[in-house]
């Protein structure tokens, strides 16, 4: 007998614009120590799917209006409020896709990794503080966490975003769990984290024989630690079948639709890139240092230090590395978003760092940024209309008479029907808001732009729209861009050259297929080893070495 069995689940959303099935019909079951893999796009219903498990979701507007989810036997869904605490506190743990939302952040680690303990619903399983503080620390350092007795009494803004993933496993764990529900919890990660966070699930399991739920956008991701997959899309379920049936001999074209998206290969379209003369852009010996307010006397932090690289006018130069290695700050510095401590930026010739406030308004019109989050980049008061509106008046670039034209053509540029200009950001999905914010970065006519890691957190499918947009865009308008990103299958895809980034540094740069295949340094050569590739058996037999 199954330890979940999920049968006929329909959750429908009600509102003032109508109803919305956001589950239709969905059935699939898990066992002990087994691995499920949900997979689907943002809006399938996978994420509602495993929160109505927990009677997590808002009532009203969510309505379960039929099914049951049986979890040895007993019907979740039917369960009152102390049976519901009852299985959150010791049989059901669920990790949040992102942490940092997750995690208070006025209350230390420790004290949020006790709470369970020394509060759980079953009085028979409290614990006292003193063995609760041993418990959780023997925890963190199970799951990674070095120094785990002093981290104890750190807050979760103290830690990186992989430790703090390892934090919320921790606590989906403290209470052994019998099945554990994974939201997301690589989407925003570094190659690198992310391939050490998915071994960690792996071995715990084994372990602990827990049964695991995975939800992820991404396939390729969930080849190498699911034991069988559901596809959704938009709210049923479209193929269920073990691992190596969905990747190998899958029946449903939106399944094939999500295996082709994942990114892999060379760079298809040709470089422009004008490798004789003068760079566009030449960085020299550029130092970004922040305060450390952490140490007496005050420290500092070496974002960027020391950092020289050119950019050829048409090129599309990658910049990789992990969190915390000063690619976002170096992008920042090039375009003076980021007070600089030493060194020089020239574009065609002018220093921008010599430059008054006054005398860079003109510089700035010719460079851009797509930042990573357009929902926190976009101003939620104004409309798409405005947004785009905006730098074009601004930069004197459009009036009264032509600014409804210009905005037009802007929507046309970015796949945006004309008919949405009057709507909001919180009207729009994610890969619509990163359409808006390219729209609003390609206005005023830059010649360069720096894209902050602009697809992390997208589905594979609008990742690779996006991408398409971004070599269609650089190939109509002749821009030149900096690419920055951990995902190096996508660098692979769009860059001509890459620029490898460690603790501040340019460790490694080349030609974007020659250091793909012959990097020269270890860290690259573990970055590219982390990739996760779409192929069950491959990713099985890399991870077992």
């Amino acid at each position: 007998m199954a330890l979940l069995e999920v049968n006929g689940l329909s959750i429908y959303f009600y509102s003032r614009n109508g109803v919305v099935k956001a589950v239709d019909d969905v059935s699939f079951s898990v066992d002990a120590g087994e691995t499920l893999a949900i997979v689907g796009e943002s809006g399938s219903g996978k994420s509602v799917t495993c929160y109505s498990l927990l009677d997590l979701l808002p009532k009203p507007p969510a309505k379960i209006e039929a099914g049951t989810a049986l979890f040895d036997g007993i019907d979740l869904l039917s369960c009152d409020d102390t049976q519901m605490r009852r299985f959150r506190s010791n049989d059901i743990a669920m990790i949040f896709q992102d942490p940092m939302t997750s995690l208070n952040p006025f209350i230390s680690i420790g004290e949020q990794l006790i709470e369970p303990l020394i509060y759980n619903e079953d009085k028979s399983r409290r614990q006292s503080r003193s063995e609760a503080r041993l418990r959780a620390i023997e925890l963190l350092n199970e799951v990674g966490i070095m120094d785990a007795e002093r981290r104890f009494d750190s807050f979760p803004h103290e830690f990186s975003g992989g430790m703090r993933q390892r934090v919320m496993i921790a606590m989906a764990l403290i209470n052994e769990p019998r099945l554990l529900i994974c939201d997301e919890p690589t989407t925003a990660l570094d190659v690198t984290i992310q391939a050490q966070i998915l071994a960690l699930i792996k071995t715990l399991q084994k372990k602990r024989d827990v049964a695991v739920i995975f939800i992820s956008h991404d396939l390729g991701v969930v080849a190498g630690i699911a034991d069988k997959v559901v596809v959704m899309c938009e709210g049923t379920v479209r193929e269920a079948n073990d691992t190596e049936g969905i990747f190998y001999r899958t029946e449903d074209d939106y399944t094939r639709k999500l295996l082709a998206a994942i990114p892999e290969g060379a760079k298809v379209t040709p470089s422009r890139a004008e490798a004789t003369g003068e760079p566009m852009i030449r960085v020299d010996n550029l130092k970004t240092y922040f305060p450390d307010y952490s140490k007496t006397p005050v420290g500092y932090i070496r974002a960027v230090d020391g950092v020289s690289l050119e950019i050829q006018r048409g090129e599309i130069l990658g910049l990789v590395g992990e969190s915390g290695s000063g690619k976002s700050t170096l992008g920042r510095s090039i375009l003076q978003l980021a007070p600089i401590t030493a060194g020089s930026i020239n574009f065609d010739g002018t220093q921008l760092n010599k430059l008054s406030a006054d005398h860079l308004v003109p510089w700035r019109r010719k460079m851009q940024m797509i930042f990573q989050d357009p929902y926190a980049s976009l101003n939620p008061r104004m409309t798409v209309y405005q947004t785009l509106a905006e730098p074009l008046l601004y930069h004197g670039l459009a009036n009264a008479k032509n600014i409804d034209q210009q905005v037009q053509h802007l929507m046309d540029d970015v796949g945006l029907a004309r008919n949405n200009m009057r709507k909001y950001p919180h009207e729009f999905s994610g890969g619509q808001r990163q359409r808006i914010a390219i729209g609003r970065a390609i206005a005023t006519k830059p010649e360069l732009i720096i894209a902050d890691e602009p697809v992390s957190a997208l589905d594979v499918t609008i990742q690779a729209q996006i991408l398409d947009l971004i070599l269609n865009l650089v190939e109509k308008h002749n821009l030149t861009m900096l690419f920055i990103s951990h995902d190096l299958s996508v660098v692979r895809c769009i860059s001509d050259r890459v620029v490898v980034m460690n603790q501040g540094v340019i460790i490694e740069t080349g030609d974007t297929e020659a250091l793909w295949a012959d990097p020269q340094q270890q860290y690259t050569r573990d970055l590219l080893a982390a990739i996760p590739m779409a192929d069950p058996k491959s990713e099985r037999l890399r991870t077992t070495r």
